[in-house]
């Protein structure tokens, strides 16, 4: 890696683990019931050559944003930290003046859980997507396959926010492609403020099982649909232990994008993510 080599793992989480809090964790994802801080990550970053991650809620709490935030502001290789706000809170431009405080605070993230994602045309949650570029905040959206609609809308209803998409909106990976993820990835990446996390695909295979194969038809559907300037690498570790180890997640990606230039593979695992997130390498 030269020195002008930048490279970023966008999307990966930490935290010390607690039942209660992470009651959703089953058996069949047990190896991850147990902490994950700094300490393991960077020797991984390290073997890869990453020059550093981006830190990304696992709860939604303003606890869990100033738990990464001290982590960031004590490991050097955190670039960045994506936390939680309630958005839809009436006073909502308060807790992001607190927060925005912090330079390494570069975007807000919420799980969506209902059916279609309506929550994201919330009026209330829209009032808070509304004020986040006051404090130069982006946004990851975080959403299944079929909440993809209310991702475009919302993309739409705010063209100068830079959002990103995060999991390439978790597709049924064993499954197969359906018309329907298609068209709604194409009509979003149409939207030129919106970005697209290469992350998450292990997980979403049937019993953490899969081939490399399985992901490269998706891939085809990112990379054409979003284009080498809009893309770029996550693990989704810890997450993503449950179905592979890091170089095994980073292989599929790397393996993919072996035939293209050198160029492109840079802005993929790094330079995209920095320019997203304004960091400071």
């Amino acid at each position: 890696m030269n020195s002008l080599e930048v490279r970023i793992d966008s999307h990966q989480h930490f935290w010390k683990y607690d039942p209660v809090r992470y009651g959703w964790i089953g058996d069949n994802m047990k190896s991850i019931r147990r902490d994950f801080l700094p300490k393991d990550l960077q020797p991984l970053l390290n073997k890869h050559n990453f020059n550093g991650c981006i830190a990304v809620q696992a709860d939604q709490s303003e606890a869990e944003t100033e738990f990464l935030l001290n982590l960031a502001e004590n490991n050097s290789f955190i670039k960045g930290v994506v936390g939680w706000i309630d958005l839809s809170y009436p006073d909502v431009a308060s807790r992001l003046k607190k927060y925005a405080q912090y330079s390494l605070l570069k975007g807000i993230r919420h799980t969506v859980y209902d059916q279609n994602g309506e929550y994201l045309l919330d009026p209330a949650f829209q009032n808070g997507i509304s004020q986040l570029k006051d404090f130069d905040l982006t946004y990851d959206i975080l959403v299944f396959d079929y909440q993809l609609p209310g991702a475009v809308e919302l993309v739409k209803r705010f063209p100068d926010q830079p959002f990103v998409l995060d999991h390439m909106a978790k597709p049924q990976i064993s499954r197969g492609i359906t018309s329907e993820w298609k068209k709604n990835i194409q009509n979003l990446a149409a939207l030129k403020n919106v970005y697209c996390k290469i992350s998450g695909m292990v997980t979403e295979t049937e019993n953490f099982s899969w081939t490399a194969k399985e992901f490269i038809p998706f891939l085809d559907v990112i990379y054409e649909s979003f284009g080498e300037d809009w893309l770029m690498f996550g693990s989704d570790w810890l997450m993503s232990l449950t179905a592979a180890t890091y170089s095994e997640i980073l292989s599929i990606v790397q393996e993919y994008f072996s035939a293209y230039s050198e160029e492109i593979q840079s802005k993929i695992f790094g330079r995209n993510a920095a320019e997203f997130y304004n960091l400071e390498i």
